[in-house]
C-alpha cells in the first residue's frame, strides 16, 4: 500500500530518538510482524527532513492534542481522517489513522517528542505543523484551554515568537476577540494604514505556500489555508477602514 511504502522508504530522523522509540513501539501492532521499522538511535541536527518525517511527526502530535481534553471525539477523528485522504489516498488514510489509534492509547512525553521534531525542522515547517494542530483543536467548533495549552507548549518548545503563535491562534477566536484580523497581521488598532499595507505584505512573504514546497503537496495546501487567513484578515481590515 501506498502509506506503506511511504513510512518504509521516507523516514530518516524520525527514526531515532523518542519519535523512534514511540514507532518503534507501535510498528508491530501496525504491521502484524509483516515489516519492519529499524530504529536508529543516532541523530545529527544536519539531516534533512524527509516528507515522511515531516507527517509521522504531525500524527505523534496531532495524538497528543486529540489526548489534550481526556477524550477522543469523533468528529476530532474524521477531520483527520480527510486531511490523511487528501495526503495518501484512501488505502493510505487507513494506514495512517491505525498509526494514530496505536499512537493514542500509549504514553510518551510529549515535550521529548516536539523537542527532537523542533529540532529538526524549519521555521517554516513548524508553522505549518501548529496550523494544523489549531485545526484538528477546533474540529469540534471550538478549542478547549487544555488543547490549546498543549499547542502553545508545543510552540515555545518549537521556539516560535509570540506574534506567530498569536497569528495562528487568532482566526480561531473571532468571535470573542474584535481584533482578531490585527492579531493575523501582528499589528495594533493603532497601526496606520501604511503601516497596515506593509505588515500584510510581510506576512504574505513569511507565510507563502511556497516555503514548504520540500514537504509535499498536501502541505503545501495546507499553508495555502493560512495565507487565505491573511487575506481574509487584511480585507477585513480594509472594509472596517474604507481603505482603497
Amino acid at each position: 500500500m501506498a502509506f506503506l511504502k511511504w513510512l518504509g522508504g521516507g523516514l530518516g530522523w524520525v527514526l531515532g530518538g523518542p519519535l523512534g522509540a514511540v514507532l518503534g513501539f507501535i510498528a508491530g501492532s501496525i504491521f502484524d510482524g509483516t515489516s519492519k521499522i529499524s530504529v536508529s538511535t543516532s541523530q545529527s541536527p544536519n539531516r534533512a527532513t524527509a516528507e515522511g518525517d515531516f507527517k509521522v511527526s504531525l500524527i505523534v502530535l496531532i495524538a497528543c492534542v486529540i489526548k489534550a481534553d481526556g477524550a477522543t471525539k469523533k468528529v476530532e477523528l474524521d477531520v483527520v481522517k480527510r486531511f490523511f485522504v487528501s495526503n495518501f489516498g484512501e488505502n493510505g488514510a487507513l494506514q495512517a489513522l491505525q498509526i494514530l489509534k496505536n499512537v493514542l492509547a500509549n504514553n510518551f512525553d510529549e515535550r521529548a517528542v516536539a523537542a527532537q521534531i523542533g529540532q529538526y525542522l524549519n521555521y517554516s515547517a513548524k508553522i505549518q505543523m501548529l496550523h494544523f494542530l489549531f485545526q484538528v483543536a477546533a474540529a469540534d467548533g471550538s478549542i478547549n484551554p487544555a488543547e490549546l495549552n498543549v499547542i502553545q507548549r508545543i510552540s515555545n518548545i518549537f521556539g516560535i515568537s509570540f506574534a506567530d503563535f498569536e497569528s495562528l491562534k487568532a482566526p480561531y477566536f473571532k468571535q470573542s476577540n474584535p481584533d482578531w484580523a490585527y492579531k493575523v497581521l501582528e499589528i495594533t488598532p493603532a497601526a496606520s494604514n501604511d503601516e497596515i499595507k506593509k505588515a500584510y505584505r510581510r506576512m504574505a512573504m513569511k507565510f507563502h505556500p511556497d516555503k514548504v514546497n520540500t514537504l509535499g503537496e498536501d502541505v503545501k495546501k495546507s499553508a495555502n489555508e493560512k495565507f487565505r487567513s491573511i487575506n481574509q484578515a487584511y480585507e477585513q481590515i480594509k472594509t472596517e477602514r474604507g481603505m482603497m
